[in-house]
């Protein structure tokens, strides 16, 4: 009989949902489901998910606990998830959904003048979700935890960042389109990253999250003046232009 001590050791991969030397790929369900029952097995594995998530962690967290608190089959989670990482790349995408929602709601308030109040009204509104429901700051943790979930998570982030760079037009008309996606883009990473430190345990929260909105109030303030100056600027050189031409 070989000894334990003796016996080889598994080698276990950082990131199954990988094939050795491919680039990261978004991770999707094999399949989402289009009837109502098994509609139903889909959110149960969801939310029995987040609770494990926000129980054990990512490093703990398996299929066959959330099919067994689920009380679904683990055959039928494998119809529809290869593995954990693309588990919570779902739960991920479905935080997307939900803020992309409410940012819809929030848009066309800019550029008015109380822009800066909606905005930190809609701050705060972000960050009592992350104090109410501790399973999105898991997720978030969770989708730093591999290339393939990373990949995922940046999509995502994308998604969200050119929703937001169509908001920033009205409020930076005369920014370049490019500077404008870089813009949206810093402010959605800030915007997670603070979110997530905002739950940490060695500050208070409305401490973390009045700093994030004077972050984000100060940044947007500087780039609709700059835009304003542009503007100017464009507008003195038409100007300048005007008599050659005649």
């Amino acid at each position: 009989m070989t000894s334990s001590a003796n016996a080889p050791r598994t080698t276990r991969r950082a990131d199954p949902a990988l094939e050795s030397g491919t680039e990261p790929q978004e991770l999707l369900p094999r399949r989402r489901p289009t009837q109502e029952r098994s509609r139903r097995k889909f959110e149960a594995l969801l939310s029995a998910s987040r609770e494990l998530l926000v129980d054990v962690g990512f490093e703990s967290f398996t299929c066959e606990e959330v099919a067994s608190r689920a009380d679904v089959p683990i055959g039928t989670l494998y119809q529809f998830f290869a593995n954990k990482y693309v588990i919570v790349c779902e739960l991920d995408r479905q935080d997307l959904v939900g803020v992309q929602h409410e940012l819809a709601q929030f848009d066309g308030e800019i550029p008015s003048l109380d822009w800066l109040r909606f905005l930190n009204t809609f701050v705060d509104h972000l960050a009592g979700l992350w104090t109410t429901d501790p399973s999105r700051r898991e997720v978030w943790l969770a989708m730093q935890s591999t290339p393939s979930t990373r990949a995922t998570g940046a999509i995502h982030e994308r998604a969200l960042a050119e929703q937001i760079t169509r908001m920033l037009t009205p409020l930076t008309p005369d920014t370049p389109p490019e500077r404008r996606h870089t813009m949206a883009q810093v402010l959605v990473h800030v915007v997670y990253s603070m979110l997530g430190f905002s739950v940490q345990g060695d500050q208070t929260r409305e401490d973390a999250v009045a700093e994030l909105k004077r972050l984000m109030g100060a940044y947007l303030s500087v780039a609709e003046k700059e835009s304003r100056m542009q503007h100017r600027r464009a507008a003195r050189a038409g100007e300048r232009e005007r008599p050659r031409r005649l």
